[in-house]
């Protein structure tokens, strides 16, 4: 089968297409055909090895695919990658049905940036109705459906934050009621402003360095901060426990996998959930662009360089 494999880690330069043998599915696993492979930000740490989870050599990247299991359709989270190739060991445990109508882009949006959006909003935030929430990156996977999530889930207001006009138009046509640049150098002020002079009270963030400071800055008392992402790969910076208390604030960390380790099949509910409502016409995936196996080292350029916006896929038949 075709492949993108790793041999030495580093930039968008070390994935290389090579022919591998066909993967072999063992107890508990399902072997999938693949049509359509999932590009996500956290991909560009797993090349260069400064992912949460410590990758080995060789690897096939990529977390995310859809396609046939025998007479199965479905989106899948890989164990440790294995996505960027024409044929994909997953476990059946992190498998889902996809419903006819969903085509493939939505269903990968939903399998990790849906999961991931639903997750923050419901389980890292505890969104309340009529609170301010604020989406960083909200153009981006996570982003525009946080934006779509939020909205539909009673949030009073929702603050986007993106880099270009383009990106700003989009996140209000998704629902966001203001959106504010990105590269604001005062992003506290800035959230404040566009609340009307209030603090805001739940914060999405996958940005870190100094957006995250400035974002934990403008919560209001009980505000929470849900953060999934270091897409500036700058650390934001220590908060003493103390400081929290000066205004009851409260920051959370969330990683996808360890949603899996939940009892009552949370993960399952959520995409249970997101592909009803897509269904229904009350969520659409945003298509971010589509590149070959042979376009791939351009994938994770356009990624680090925050070009893209919605999903990006991979087709590993081209």
């Amino acid at each position: 089968m075709r492949a993108i494999q790793i041999t030495e880690f580093g930039g968008p330069e070390v994935l290389t297409e090579v022919d591998l043998p066909d993967p072999v599915a063992g107890p508990g696993e399902l072997l999938v055909d693949v049509s359509r492979a999932g590009l996500n930000y956290a991909d560009t740490h797993q090349a260069e090895n400064s992912y949460l989870a410590k990758q080995e050599l060789p690897l096939v990247p990529g977390g995310e695919v859809v396609g046939t299991a025998g007479d199965r359709r479905v989106v899948a989270l890989t164990s440790g990658g294995g996505g960027y190739a024409q044929k994909a060991v997953v476990p059946e445990a992190t498998a889902f049905d996809v419903p006819d109508g969903v085509d493939d882009v939505t269903a990968l949006s939903m399998v990790v940036q849906g999961a991931t959006a639903w997750l923050l909003l419901r389980r890292s935030a505890h969104l309340e109705e009529g609170e301010t929430v604020v989406v960083h990156a909200a153009a981006g996977g996570v982003g525009t459906i946080a934006v779509q999530l939020a909205k539909r889930w009673g949030a009073g207001r929702v603050i986007a934050t993106a880099s270009s006009e383009d990106k700003r138009a989009l996140a209000l046509g998704l629902g966001a009621d203001v959106a504010v640049d990105s590269t604001s150098p005062d992003m506290t002020a800035t959230l404040r402003e566009a609340n009307d002079g209030r603090r805001v009270d739940v914060v999405l963030d996958m940005t870190g360095g100094a957006v995250t400071d400035q974002s934990v800055a403008a919560l209001a008392p009980f505000g929470r901060l849900a953060f999934y992402g270091m897409a500036s790969r700058e650390q934001p910076s220590p908060i003493p426990p103390g400081k929290l208390l000066v205004r009851s604030t409260a920051v959370a960390g969330m990683w996808l996998p360890h949603a899996f380790t939940l009892p009552g099949r949370v993960v399952h509910r959520a995409m249970g959930e997101l592909f009803d409502l897509v269904l229904a016409g009350d969520l659409r995936a945003v298509p971010g662009g589509e590149y070959g196996l042979s376009e791939v080292r351009r994938a994770h350029e356009d990624l680090r360089s925050r070009r893209s916006t919605g999903k990006l896929v991979l087709d590993p038949s081209r």
